[in-house]
This record gives structure tokens, C-alpha cells and sequence, in this order.
């Protein structure tokens, strides 16, 4: 870890490198995310669970850490920012639509591409179009600013380092759950035929939507002012 930690303080913060650091934390929690799907899976089976209660409870499953991966991305936003700026009011609005872009698509769009292409008739469903989610969703983001704010006021540059870095596979591993129930809530059954391939595709879907939000897009935000 103190290895990793080294490497994340000094490289340059590319987008190449950015997805190189932040690999194994991809690949590691979304090999999670798939054994926690064939575990609820294998229990739906052995009990001989409904089908269509089985998706229903996928469906919940996803929504729920959908909501709650916008608090952690929201709040590693804040966290990012403030790394490199004090300008509180840029902060806010970077952590409130940076999240909301990259969440939808780490979530929801890319995981939907990802099953149309593996033969899954998945739906596109954003959370931010539906009036009943965003009811849940806005106190979630709302949360997530708060405690975002919090750790910046109490803990000094080089915590937020460490807080950062610490707090990111947690990151992943709920946008890996999330990504993972979605598709199982449109077939429960046609996800683990192809599983070594939804597996490579969740990695990317993962990995590529939760660096920028979390490192690329706040770092080059909060630095645009002395760069301009």
C-alpha cells in the first residue's frame, strides 16, 4: 500500500497513467462485484426463487448502490479539488455534474452497451430522467457534499492524500456492484454464460468513468485558473 501510495503522489497526472495506477483497484473490486452477483445468483437458484422477483430485487440492489456511489463520488470530488484549489463555489458545481455524468455512465450507459453487445437486451434507464429517482437520488448527492466538505475542513493536504487514495477502492467496488446488478436485473440468467467477457467490460466501464470523475476532471478544474 505504501508502495501504491508513493506511485499515486508522483506521477503526473495524465489520463494514461491515471488508468494504470487506478487498474488493479478496478480489476480487484469488480472481480468482487461478479462473486457477490454469483452469490446472490446461487441463492436465487437454490431457493428456486421467481424470475421476475429475482430482477425486481437485482433492480433494487442496483439503485441502492447507484445512491450511494454518488455519495462517494461526490464526495472524492470534493476531496480531489481541494487538493489543488480553495475556490469553494468552482468545488461545487465540479462535484455536483462531474458525478452525475460519469456515475450515469459507469452505472448505467456503459454497462448497457456493454450487455447489447454480450446479446443482453439491456435498457437504458437514467436515474436523473425518472422524477421518482431523483427524489432519491438529490438527498444522496446532497450527503455525499457534505461529507465531502467535512473531510476537507478537518484533515490537512497530506491526509486528504492518503483519505483519497484509501477511500477510492470502496469507490470502484459499489460502482462495480451497481454496474453488475443492472445487467442482471434485465436477464438473470444470461449474464454468467459470458461472464469472462462482462468481467473485461465492466473493468473498462468501470476504470474509465471513475478516474476522470475522480482525479482528471477535478485536478484540471481546480488548475484551470493558474493555467489560463
Amino acid at each position: 500500500m505504501d508502495h501504491l501510495h508513493q506511485a499515486h503522489t508522483s506521477h503526473e497526472h495524465s489520463l494514461r497513467q491515471e488508468l494504470i495506477c487506478h487498474l488493479p483497484y478496478a480489476s480487484f473490486s469488480v472481480a468482487l462485484g461478479i462473486i457477490v452477483l454469483s452469490i446472490f445468483y446461487f441463492l436465487g437458484t437454490a431457493i428456486n426463487a421467481d424470475q421476475s422477483l429475482l430482477r425486481q430485487s437485482y433492480h433494487l440492489l442496483f439503485h441502492t448502490f447507484h445512491y450511494v456511489h454518488l455519495v462517494f463520488a461526490i464526495a472524492g470530488t470534493i476531496i480531489s479539488f481541494s487538493r489543488f484549489s480553495s475556490d469553494r463555489m468552482r468545488c461545487l458545481l465540479v462535484s455536483l455534474i462531474s458525478p452525475a455524468i460519469f456515475c450515469t455512465l459507469s452505472d448505467v450507459a456503459l454497462p448497457t452497451l456493454a450487455g447489447r453487445l454480450l446479446g443482453i437486451d439491456v435498457d437504458l434507464h437514467i436515474c436523473f430522467f425518472s422524477l421518482p429517482d431523483l427524489a432519491n437520488v438529490l438527498p444522496f448527492m446532497m450527503v455525499g457534499l457534505i461529507t465531502g466538505f467535512a473531510i476537507c475542513a478537518h484533515n490537512s493536504t497530506t491526509e486528504l492524500k492518503s483519505f483519497s487514495l484509501h477511500s477510492h477502492f470502496t469507490h470502484i467496488l459499489i460502482a462495480s456492484l451497481a454496474a453488475s446488478f443492472y445487467i442482471a436485473s434485465y436477464d438473470v440468467n444470461a449474464w454468467h454464460p459470458v461472464m469472462g467477457m462482462l468481467f473485461l467490460f465492466l473493468v473498462i466501464a468501470v476504470i474509465v468513468p471513475c478516474t476522470i470523475a475522480d482525479v482528471v476532471v477535478p485536478l484540471y478544474c481546480a488548475r484551470w485558473k493558474s493555467c489560463s
